[in-house]
């Protein structure tokens, strides 16, 4: 899996976690910074991203519009970069799950 990080994440997460998702982009480092939503689901989708932010709406979109792209939904209020990170890690088995599981859309980590 490849993560598309969202703008409303730090920009270091996908370079950080190259080693689990080798291929990860964060949005501004692709010109997407400040770009529409369906803008960037549509990046995601094309070029085979799953979506990684703290944004609602792209729950919303996932859920009206179903994969691709998955979109993986961090609820962790204000925390650092070091916990998102660690987060994501502690994860990595449900996100490789989540990857195969053609059903589902929609990641949520609290």
């Amino acid at each position: 899996m490849k993560l598309l990080v969202d703008e409303n994440l730090p920009l270091r997460l996908a370079s950080d976690l190259a080693d689990l998702f080798p291929e990860s982009a964060h949005v501004s480092s692709v010109g997407l910074g400040s770009t529409g939503d369906s803008v960037i689901w549509e990046h995601a989708k094309t070029r085979g991203f799953a979506f990684l932010t703290k944004d609602k709406d792209f729950a919303n979109l996932s859920i009206a519009r179903g994969a691709p792209p998955k979109v993986i939904l961090l609820q962790t209020g204000n925390c650092s970069a070091a916990q998102v990170i660690q987060m994501v890690r502690k994860n990595a088995v449900r996100f490789a799950d989540f990857e195969t599981d053609a059903q589902r859309s929609l990641l949520v980590l609290r």
